[in-house]
């Protein structure tokens, strides 16, 4: 399995990590990505995807973003629910992390969750820097950015941890547009989907909406622009086929409300609006019975669910079968290898000073004649 609970038994402040070590590579080269763009003599447009890791476990950060949070400011869970009391997916997750709440205490809990606090700090921050690379190379008002991220964590909520589930805190995402030139600020309350981005962004260019195949998303544009008299859609369909299932689970969330299921599972059934902590599993009461059957008729018109075990099954034995072979002799590297050419990047005795200066600095210096 991917994750256990030393994410949280060993949570607390650190000096260096993996992942920062990966975020701030990444970040040094947006920046310098950015930079370059300003000073060359390329005038398209760009598009920059800048993919940190955090917040993320394992739940350690910095004792500067530490400190920016105190342990009476940290709260322990909403509640809490016991193994028993658990939906039977949530049992299996539970047993895939070996979570045991006997042997995690309130004050590491605590400490999980101030460092992911922290670590949302240290992301903010990192967004500030490339803000300002934007500012003051004179590109912010011709930039969109878009801020998102793949998937939330539950943090102790309901007695679980990580993601692997489609209770709000694990798939809730974070979503912000700032093109103050082209929208004015608002707060958009429909559901969307991070597969929505890609027409969006298509949109953004002026390019046609004439995909090489089909795509399930939905530009956002009637979202950002309501003057558009286009209603924005409040929908999202979920697919999941990873840790902690044993048959393909889907959720369906629109309006007030998410509806998930997966094979012999109980259905769950909750009114976001007004169970925001999904307490109560509507699909258990009568009252909402016909609710419950038509979502239950959606699923089974949009999905095969044995069809999609089966190919999930067959993608697996491919997979490991190409893991297997790739092992004998000398394995192929299939992870990105950035190049860069410092001989001309940097000064060299063979580069004159003047050229060099003229093609790195920003504001541009006028040629020496």
């Amino acid at each position: 399995w991917y994750h256990n609970m030393s994410s949280v038994t060993d949570a607390g402040p650190t000096v260096r990590t993996n992942q920062l070590d990966y975020d701030d590579d990444v970040i040094f080269n947006a920046e310098r990505y950015l930079f370059d763009h300003a000073r060359s003599k390329d005038q398209r447009p760009f598009c920059l995807t800048v993919s940190m890791t955090h917040p993320h476990d394992p739940y350690a950060i910095t004792k500067e973003y530490w400190d920016r949070y105190t342990d009476d400011e940290i709260e322990l869970p909403s509640f809490e629910l016991s193994p028993n009391e658990q939906d039977p997916h949530s049992k299996r997750l539970l047993h895939v992390y070996q979570m045991d709440r006997e042997k995690i205490t309130d004050q590491q809990i605590k400490n999980a969750r101030r460092a992911y606090y922290g670590a949302v700090s240290y992301v903010d921050d990192q967004i500030g820097r490339l803000m300002k690379v934007l500012e003051d190379t004179g590109q912010a008002d011709n930039t969109i950015v878009v801020f998102s991220g793949d998937h939330g964590d539950m943090l102790g909520e309901r007695g679980l941890w990580y993601k692997m589930s489609y209770f709000e805190g694990a798939a809730r995402v974070p979503m912000i547009v700032c093109a103050p030139k082209y929208f004015s600020a608002s707060r958009v309350q429909e559901s969307v989907s991070t597969m929505d981005l890609l027409p969006t962004f298509c949109e953004f260019a002026g390019l046609s909406q004439t995909f090489a195949m089909p795509i399930d998303g939905r530009s956002l544009l009637p979202h950002l622009a309501p003057d558009s008299h286009t209603n924005g859609h409040d929908e999202v369909i979920g697919e999941y086929m990873g840790e902690g299932v044993i048959a393909p689970m889907f959720m369906i969330r629109r309006g007030d409300y998410k509806y998930i299921c997966s094979g012999n599972d109980p259905d769950q059934l909750y009114n976001l609006t007004e169970d925001p902590q999904e307490r109560i599993n509507l699909a258990e009461l009568s009252e909402h019975a016909s609710v419950l059957a038509a979502f239950k008729a959606e699923a089974n018109d949009r999905w095969d669910a044995d069809a999609i075990t089966r190919d999930v099954i067959t993608s697996q034995r491919r997979r490991r079968l190409i893991a297997a072979a790739h092992k004998q002799g000398t394995e192929p590297k299939w992870d990105f290898q950035p190049f860069r050419d410092a001989s001309v990047q940097y000064m060299r005795n063979n580069i004159d000073l003047d050229d060099l200066e003229q093609r790195a600095r920003f504001p541009r210096v006028h040629a020496k004649p």
